[in-house]
């Protein structure tokens, strides 16, 4: 993503209205592509261009399973899946990665570097692997006969057991994009006919949560990555593309945060977190007679390393707090 200002090096000028359009219109559609790209050389196979004529999640779907030899037909219920994803992934406040997308452009930094700040901060698993937690958190449920026993290691907080895929910073409530999230991944799987053992592990471990004082009086309702996998699983988007999918929809939002950014010129300046310092009060330092005394060690490379007392295949030397060397460790001789 951030390479792309070296190809489209000739509108890059922020402060020109026409550049900052041209340059969102030219994210927008390069993130399918690049997503696309990214997962054919993770498989090994030839990477397929898009196609005029096909909506953006259909050119999409194309790129991802199309192969040269064999001509592949987007499901239009896939793709009408993959567009209300996007949109409900679109932008959310400031969440991690887009106050990141916001900061790296306070800089006056070009709009592709500044997503792909974005995309470093979302490649976080606390940030944009949420919903592959949750896929892999319903692998080891295994079956609905499971839950009570589940549930019961969550409130007992034993190690390594999370409820995945609830709880939210902002909502303290049902968060409203898991309720669309919901009724998109039953129209899907009603309209596909399709059987996933582990929706019904979802919606039973959903229910049960839901009714369980434990987690209402913790305010742990689902969120929109509780259903958000499922729903990609359904339409056929590896496990591993989980992230990338995420990244795909929120590029939308990510280029309108720094388009809201930029364009108020006379306003925009660089970011500057204010930091409060709440650690020790003033200390007492200790002057260089008092400190105790260690072996400065010096290894074949003639870096000096100062230690207690570790041997190396080097020469060591003990160096007394009154006699040490005056001059920067790079003058000593062996």
């Amino acid at each position: 993503t951030g390479s792309l200002s070296a190809y489209y090096h000739d509108n890059l000028d922020w402060s020109k209205p026409d550049d900052r359009e041209i340059c969102a219109m030219r994210l927008i559609a390069k993130m399918p592509t690049l997503a696309a790209m990214a997962y054919k050389s993770h498989i090994g196979e030839p990477v397929v261009y898009p196609r005029a004529g096909m909506t953006y999640a259909e050119n999409f779907l194309h790129m991802m399973h199309a192969t040269p030899t064999k001509a592949y037909k987007v499901n239009p219920i896939h793709a009408r899946a993959i567009d209300k994803f996007l949109i409900l992934h679109a932008d959310h406040e400031q969440n991690a990665s887009t106050s990141t997308v916001r900061i790296a452009g306070s800089s006056q930094a070009n709009p592709f570097a500044c997503i792909a700040a974005g995309i470093a901060s979302l490649w976080g698993p606390a940030h944009g692997g949420a919903n592959e937690a949750v896929i892999k958190m319903l692998n080891e449920i295994g079956s609905v006969e499971n839950i009570p026993k589940f549930i019961d290691d969550v409130k007992n907080k034993r190690s390594g057991i999370r409820l995945m895929g609830f709880g939210h910073r902002v909502y303290k409530n049902y968060d409203p994009r898991a309720q669309y999230m919901r009724i998109l991944c039953n129209q899907i799987f009603e309209q596909l006919e399709y059987d996933d053992p582990q929706l019904q592990v979802a919606i039973a471990l959903e229910r049960a949560a839901l009714h369980d004082e434990y987690f209402k009086k913790r305010n742990l309702y689902p969120n929109v990555d509780f259903y958000s996998g499922i729903v990609l699983r359904a339409v056929g988007i590896p496990l591993e593309m989980y992230t990338v999918m995420f990244a795909l929809g929120r590029s939308l939002g990510w280029i309108t945060q720094w388009l809201e950014l930029v364009s108020a010129e006379s306003a925009m300046r660089i970011g500057r977190p204010r930091q409060l310092y709440r650690g020790p009060k003033q200390r007492e330092v200790q002057t260089i007679a008092s400190r105790q005394s260690g072996f400065l060690h010096f290894d074949d490379d003639e870096t000096p390393q100062l230690g207690a007392g570790r041997q190396s295949s080097g020469t060591v030397r003990r160096i007394s707090s009154a006699k040490a060397p005056a001059g920067p460790p790079d003058s000593y001789s062996r």
